[in-house]
């Protein structure tokens, strides 16, 4: 009898921010393979059409929660347990960043960037996803199984390549990508490998997964200074990290904790 090591069936999977560009492809490939996907977003008022399709009523539960708020996520814990079981995994996917459109403001000069962008950034994807490890991750190790998902950036691992972004430079406002994405990211790298050996005795791994950047109908302009530090020559599609978040809360890794995967098109290795 052959086993399938890549096999979530019937898994409770919590994924922080479910509904954005990664996380609704993660829960769709998640119940497409009969997992339980619980869905964290502050925008659940509703799931899109295909999770439900593929989830039905008896393995998707859409939760609004707010991460930064542990009462919150205990209120979510709870509605889980009450609908299924203890979760097995938890994909701390939820995160803000400032993208190349956002106000000058965010993206001028380190000496001037605003300290409630840094806060707002930090709050979501530092302490955020500690607080999701606290109490998703804390009734884990109680039961002594289960696999912790943190989503970092190329940019958490080395600097954002400013180059990329010079084309949205003028002599009256200059740009720069931001300090604060990289810096919370960067964090969860060693939260990783905390967590990692702190409840290695419970059964409980916890990896990092580090992505690279993903098309979504950017700036041609911004495309193509992107594109062109890429070794593999592209982004991301949106779907090309499925398979990784699979591998990391199935048996297939089950001997990997504290570890950090890197799926970048070989951004870092140059």
């Amino acid at each position: 009898m052959s086993i399938d090591y890549f096999s979530v069936e019937g898994k409770v999977v919590v994924v922080t921010g479910g509904l954005g560009q990664l996380g609704s492809q993660f829960s769709l490939s998640l119940l497409e393979r009969g997992a339980k996907v619980a869905v964290i977003d502050m925008a659940a008022d509703g799931a899109d059409q295909i999770l439900i399709d593929s989830g039905g009523k008896n393995s998707l539960l859409v939760l609004q929660a707010d991460i930064t708020k542990k009462n919150s996520l205990d209120r979510a814990l709870q509605e889980i347990v009450s609908k299924w079981d203890v979760p097995e995994a938890l994909i701390n996917n939820a995160a803000l960043d400032s993208p190349p459109n956002a106000p000058a403001s965010e993206n001028g000069p380190f000496e001037d960037y605003p300290e409630s962008s840094w806060d707002r950034i930090l709050e979501v994807n530092v302490k955020g996803t500690f607080l999701a490890c606290q109490v998703f991750g804390g009734i884990m190790a109680k039961a002594e199984k289960g696999s912790i998902v943190n989503i970092c950036s190329t940019y958490g691992l080395v600097s954002p390549d400013q180059r990329v972004y010079e084309y949205r430079n003028t002599a009256e406002t200059p740009f720069y990508k931001p300090v604060s994405y990289s810096t919370s990211k960067s964090a969860l790298v060693n939260l990783t490998r905390y967590l990692a050996t702190y409840w290695a005795p419970r059964n409980v791994r916890v990896n990092t997964l580090t992505f690279g950047g993903v098309y979504n109908r950017q700036d041609p302009q911004f495309l193509e200074g992107y594109c062109a530090r890429v070794p593999m020559g592209r982004m991301a599609r949106e779907d090309e990290y499925n398979a990784a978040v699979i591998f990391l809360i199935s048996n297939a890794s089950s001997y990997m904790t504290g570890s950090n995967l890197v799926i970048d098109g070989g951004w870092t290795a140059w």
